[in-house]
C-alpha cells in the first residue's frame, strides 16, 4: 500500500526537471498523475508534446498517469485540466503548482511584455489551476463528500529573498506565498491545505543562469543515488504533503536545499516603537527609527545597502 494509493494529482509544467520529478514520485506512491507541459521553452515559447515523456517514465516504473499539454496561463484551459483529472480518474485530490518560465533582465532592461508573461504563467497559472481546483473541493465538501485536498504551490530563493535581474520572477514567487497564505486560511474548513516548497536542482531554468551547469533530469539519476542539485530532490517532501498523514501542515513554506528541508517563516514583527497616541514628526521619527530599531546614532544618520 502506497500513502497516495486511491489518490488523484495534476502536476504543472511537469514534461522537465522539477515537474518531472514530483510526477514519479507522486506516482511511486500510488497517485494517479495529470502530467501537464506546455511543451515549451524555458522562455514560454512554443509548444510540444514534452508531458509524453514524464507519462511514459511513470508508466514505465509501473505508475498511472495521462498527459495535458494546457497553458496554465489560460484560465479555461487550467478548469478544462481539472475536468481531465475528474473525467479520467474520477475524483481531484492533489494540485502541485509548479510550471514555470524565465525572461531574465535588470528592469531597465526587461520589455513590459516579459513581466507580463512571467506572471501569468507563474502567479496567474498557480491561481486559475487552484481557483478551478477549490471550485471542486468545495463542491464535494457541501455535498459530504469531504475530501482531503492538497494544493502545493512552489516559491524559490528569488521570491524569498529577491534576485538581481529577476524582477518578474522574484515578484512572481514572492506572490505564490501570499496566494498559499490566504488559500490555507479560505479552503481550511472544506478539508483542504495549502503549502508551497523551495525547490533546488539544476534545471533548464538555472541553466539560463550565467555560470551555471547545464540541466539534468530527474530519471537520469538511480532510485537510491542522491545528487545535491537533483531536481527530484524535493520531490519526496511533496509527496508527504500531499498525503493523508500531513493534514496537520497548512500555511507553510518549506524549502529544500540538497539533503536540506528548511522550514521558513516569513515577515513578522520585529520590534515596535510608540509615539504614546501621538501623532508623528517625521523629524523626530527619523531620529528614534534609526536609534531604537536600526541601532544607529541620532547624529550623522547613515543608512548602508544590507
Amino acid at each position: 500500500m502506497g500513502m497516495l494509493d486511491g489518490k488523484v494529482a495534476i502536476v504543472t509544467g511537469a514534461g522537465h526537471g522539477i515537474g518531472r520529478g514530483h510526477s514519479m514520485e507522486l506516482a511511486k506512491h500510488g497517485a494517479k498523475v495529470i502530467v501537464n507541459d506546455l511543451g515549451g521553452s524555458e522562455r514560454g515559447e512554443g509548444e510540444g508534446r514534452d508531458a509524453d515523456q514524464t507519462v511514459d517514465l511513470v508508466k514505465a516504473r509501473g505508475g498511472e498517469a495521462s498527459a495535458n499539454y494546457g497553458d496554465v496561463s489560460d484560465h479555461e484551459q487550467c478548469g478544462e485540466m481539472v475536468q481531465q483529472a475528474i473525467d479520467t480518474y474520477g475524483r481531484l485530490d492533489i494540485v502541485v503548482n509548479n510550471a514555470g518560465i524565465v525572461r531574465d533582465a535588470a528592469i531597465w532592461n526587461m520589455p513590459v511584455e516579459d513581466f507580463d508573461k512571467v506572471l501569468a504563467v507563474h502567479l496567474r497559472g498557480t491561481w486559475s489551476t487552484s481557483h478551478h481546483a477549490a471550485t471542486y473541493f468545495r463542491a464535494q465538501a457541501k455535498a459530504g463528500n469531504r475530501i482531503n485536498g492538497r494544493i502545493i504551490n512552489t516559491t524559490s530563493g528569488a521570491g524569498l529573498t529577491g534576485n538581481f535581474g529577476q524582477t518578474s520572477y522574484a515578484t512572481a514567487k514572492a506572490a505564490i506565498v501570499g496566494l498559499t497564505l490566504t488559500l490555507a486560511q479560505e479552503l481550511a474548513s472544506s478539508g483542504v491545505t495549502c503549502n508551497c516548497v523551495g525547490p533546488s536542482g539544476l534545471t533548464r531554468i538555472t541553466a539560463t543562469m550565467p555560470g551555471m551547469p547545464d540541466s539534468f533530469e530527474p530519471d537520469e539519476i538511480g532510485d537510491d543515488e542522491f545528487h545535491p542539485m537533483d531536481p527530484a530532490n524535493s520531490s519526496p517532501l511533496v509527496a508527504w504533503l500531499a498525503s493523508d498523514e500531513a493534514g496537520y501542515v497548512n500555511g507553510q513554506v518549506i524549502r529544500s536545499l540538497d539533503d536540506r528541508l528548511i522550514w521558513m517563516q516569513g515577515w513578522r514583527e520585529k520590534k515596535t516603537i510608540s509615539n504614546d497616541e501621538k501623532k508623528w514628526d517625521a523629524t523626530k521619527l527619523g531620529a528614534r527609527l534609526g536609534g531604537e530599531v536600526f541601532g544607529l546614532q541620532p547624529t550623522g544618520l547613515k543608512f548602508e545597502q544590507a
